[in-house]
């Protein structure tokens, strides 16, 4: 029997208090290559100018630009290759052989690439007029010492992360990925590979949530499924909760008799069971044993990954110092009709199509919550409000973007 609607957490309440009593993790030094993907927590400014001095941009002949033209000829004094200190100064008619990257010689102010001389043992002949600057990269021609390099709040990348090493930096200050662990319940599920007994389903959430987990940012760990005992549900979550930042089960929530994650959370903590106005996911548990936040999603499969994208993605980018938290909105026009349960927001999987005049969106077959195709073949979630009951055909509607994974 459907719960009165009257007696539903809406879920804009719901969420608010997730995010609201959710934080983002203690900073910690970390190296460059963990801090990748990571928020940084502080501004990083460059400590020396990058390059450290000036060098040649190409392999050929040092020079002074100054009284050559094309055709002239210059004599070979010596070489310069990369990471050596040259003691070498030049004069004007002399040239000095340089690799790419190599520091410049005393008094020079041009490079020759080497396709542009022609060379006669210890003499070069000019195929080309040199100017002033060329093909040299100055001191500091990236950076200046002192220069902000990184704000705080920036995800780091690839490129932000070999900017701070070119600059010197071997460790930052960033917000950590969170240890999200997932455990599955239910004296019915079996391991994939397994064949099925009468009665019986694969665990398939807890490979799908810790999946998500990890596309949201976090290191997740996936637990052998437990069975629906109390007992062996506190074992179970109590082991976990010595290793997480964020633990989210599935099943357990509903009104059932066996229903047992709820009052298990419930007396480990605070955590308190909400029936939330939203299709599918309307059975939640939210709240925080021993300091580590905790999600009980329900136990049908497009329900888990619809309360994971409403609830828990957001409070794992929050915990990872993002302010982006949300996914993508787009607006779309529907292409078939859409009926939704009044007093309850919907989240329709749905493709995506750009067309000329924007998105179009379409219901990807069957929408009941068992049916974990629905979700693969969904490019997004289509939100319809909870005092909206149909759409036809045209109708605009909000779309939750599953295209970006990270």
């Amino acid at each position: 029997m459907n719960a009165p609607t009257q007696d539903l957490v809406p879920l804009e309440a719901q969420r608010r208090e997730v995010l609201e009593r959710v934080h983002p993790l203690d900073p910690l030094e970390v190296s460059l290559l963990e801090a990748h993907g990571c928020v940084l927590a502080t501004d990083v400014h460059a400590p020396d100018d990058v390059p450290a001095f000036a060098n040649s941009a190409m392999d050929g002949y040092a020079v002074i630009a100054d009284g050559l033209d094309q055709g002239a000829e210059a004599v070979v004094i010596g070489e310069v290759a990369a990471g050596t200190a040259p003691d070498l100064e030049i004069r004007p008619g002399e040239a000095v052989g340089i690799m790419t990257g190599a520091p410049l010689p005393v008094g020079a102010d041009a490079i020759v690439p080497i396709e542009e001389v022609e060379e006669l043992g210890d003499r070069v002949i000019l195929r080309a007029r040199p100017e002033p600057g060329a093909h040299i990269r100055p001191a500091g021609e990236s950076v200046r010492a002192g220069d902000l390099l990184l704000e705080a709040g920036r995800v780091l990348g690839a490129a932000d992360v070999g900017m701070l090493a070119t600059s010197g930096h071997d460790r930052v200050r960033a917000y950590p990925r969170p240890r999200v662990t997932v455990i599955s319940t239910g004296d019915e599920l079996v391991e994939p590979g397994r064949p099925l007994a009468p009665g019986q389903i694969r665990d398939s959430n807890s490979y799908t949530l810790t999946a998500l987990a990890r596309e949201a940012g976090a290191v997740s760990n996936r637990q052998m499924f437990v069975r629906d005992d109390a007992g062996a549900l506190a074992d179970a979550f109590e082991g976990a909760l010595v290793h997480s930042d964020m633990l989210v089960t599935s099943g357990g929530v509903s009104a059932g008799r066996y229903d047992l994650v709820k009052r298990v959370l419930a007396d480990l903590g605070d955590v308190e069971f909400r029936k939330v106005a939203m299709k599918p996911g309307m059975p939640q548990a939210f709240g925080f044993v021993q300091g580590v936040p905790c999600f009980g999603l329900p136990g049908n499969p497009v329900s888990s990954v619809v309360s994971f994208e409403v609830f828990v993605r957001p409070a794992i980018r929050r915990m990872r110092g993002r302010m982006d938290i949300n996914r993508r909105r787009v607006t779309a026009v529907l292409d078939e009709p859409v009926q939704s349960p009044l007093g309850k927001v919907e989240f329709v999987r749905v493709a995506l199509r750009g067309e000329a005049d924007g998105w179009h969106a379409a219901p990807t077959g069957g929408q009941g919550s068992g049916i974990l195709r629905s979700v693969v073949d969904a490019d997004g979630l289509a939100e319809v409000p909870a005092d909206v009951e149909s759409l036809g055909p045209g109708a605009r509607v909000t779309v939750h973007s599953l295209l970006e994974r990270h």
